[in-house]
């Protein structure tokens, strides 16, 4: 492959151009050329984005009208995570929270001018020189644990209104608010949405989300008392789960996954 070649993350109306693998069973890749793999216009906004793991510099951009590619296919970011490997998928995702914010930040939100890029992550008013970089929401998930009267562990599962899979029960999550503490975030999210009181609250991990500019922070916790009161405006329903009764579960791209089965594997 010559060193000229770019890694190409080219998003149109939420998916993604992959290229198809030579053989069924390898997963899919970035289209990766010396040229863009779908022409684009002069005024065309081109991202830079940190190199590959191979090296190679790798860039993004957006197009407004689908195109057909030979032996590529658009794909949407979610589906991208079981077509690609876990450092493309994670590229993919950086690639589409930056053309995010890019498109989001194109005139200055205090004085109104036009911003002009300065580095690949900064832009600075060309009026008034008010910087600005991209921003990320920081949201908590959080695990709660408890035995029940015969002594089976359990897990608090609820469903969330939004949930793209109707049947689905993931874990308590929130954006955390301005002025409080991760921990803070974690007690107030679970009382709003289920009126439960919990103790112990341990950090488990963190995940990217950008759906569009996330960062999902990963807890576990203890519960100590309350009965179940859902946030009608959010959840649907909440209860108690133990490990031979587990209703359907998040995709093993989000970290909701990771958490459950993380707790599953210790009772093996």
């Amino acid at each position: 492959m010559p060193t000229s070649s770019i890694h190409w993350f080219v998003f149109c109306s939420g998916s993604m151009l992959l290229r198809q693998p030579a053989q069924e069973g390898l997963p899919h890749t970035i289209p990766c050329s010396p040229e863009p793999p779908i022409p684009t216009k002069e005024w065309t906004a081109i991202q830079e984005l940190p190199n590959a793991a191979d090296g190679l510099p790798c860039r993004a951009y957006t197009i407004t009208t689908p195109a057909d590619v030979a032996g590529h296919v658009f794909v949407g970011l979610r589906e991208s995570f079981q077509r690609l490997n876990l450092a493309d998928y994670q590229m993919a995702g950086k690639a589409a929270e930056l053309l995010y914010w890019d498109s989001n930040t194109r005139y200055c939100g205090f004085c109104g001018a036009p911003m002009k890029r300065t580095t690949a992550i900064s832009k600075q008013c060309t009026h008034c020189g008010k910087e600005v970089w991209p921003q990320v929401s920081p949201a908590i998930i959080v695990r709660i644990e408890r035995k029940d009267e015969q002594g089976q562990e359990q897990i608090l599962m609820v469903h969330a209104r939004n949930f793209r899979r109707s049947e689905m029960y993931g874990l308590v999550a929130g954006f955390v608010e301005t002025g409080e503490t991760l921990e803070e975030c974690v007690k107030r999210e679970v009382w709003e949405e289920t009126h439960l009181h919990i103790t112990n609250i341990r950090y488990f991990a963190s995940q990217p989300w950008p759906y569009p500019c996330g960062i999902m922070i990963g807890f576990t916790a203890d519960y100590v008392s309350g009965e179940i009161k859902v946030q009608k405006e959010e959840l649907t329903q909440a209860n108690w789960f133990a490990r031979n009764n587990m209703p359907p579960i998040p995709d093993k791209m989000s970290i909701a996954r990771m958490l459950i089965d993380d707790w599953y594997e210790k009772g093996q």
